[in-house]
């Protein structure tokens, strides 16, 4: 896909100086892999909205301290956006435990166990029961390069590692992912 207008080193730059305008193109151009990096990681949703909005924000924070890799925002937004994911799974297994602490007094509501049945979320959920048993360090491979198409060299500079680390990392986590999903795998994978 060729990218027309201002790249995103030069608005970047606008963005440091406080350019509003440049930072809404950069959530244009940005934010619809931002969202979908994060449905996939988290499967939920709600959780990717919840995530893209803190990410832009986290963004718009540190717009004087960024420095991009490879004249590209999106490696940077999308490590920020799964740093977003871990810390609320955290939040919701903590309240999930809380929870587990509290006496039901009442049976639940059956419509939100349909709610809790979307497709695309059940199918999701399987495969993130899959790469959640990955080391973290093939997860955030898998999610930058084989989810949101990141190419090695800027995931690589993303996530501090060579380029080779990451090549390695992502064969690992296939190879890992077709053992613990079977056929389905190896059907996404053509």
């Amino acid at each position: 896909m060729t990218q027309t207008g201002p790249t995103d080193q030069d608005l970047w730059t606008a963005v440091a100086a406080g350019d509003e305008a440049a930072f809404g193109t950069l959530f244009d151009r940005h934010s619809r892999a931002v969202y979908n990096h994060a449905f996939r990681l988290s499967g939920s949703w709600s959780v990717a909205e919840d995530v893209t909005q803190a990410t832009f924000v986290v963004a718009w924070r540190k717009r004087g301290s960024v420095r991009l890799t490879h004249g590209t925002a999106l490696p940077w937004l999308l490590v920020v956006a799964g740093n977003h994911v871990r810390t609320e799974w955290r939040s919701a297994r903590r309240r999930r435990a809380l929870l587990g602490r509290v006496p039901v007094e009442h049976d639940p509501d059956p419509a939100d166990d349909v709610a809790g049945r979307l497709d695309d979320e059940r199918a999701m959920g399987r495969i993130l029961a899959a790469v959640r048993r990955l080391p973290r360090a093939e997860r955030e491979a898998v999610a930058l390069c084989l989810w949101s198409g990141v190419g090695y060299a800027e995931a690589a500079a993303a996530l501090g590692v060579t380029e080779v680390a990451v090549r390695s990392r992502v064969s690992r986590a296939r190879a890992r992912l077709a053992a613990l999903l079977g056929p389905a795998v190896k059907e996404d994978q053509r």
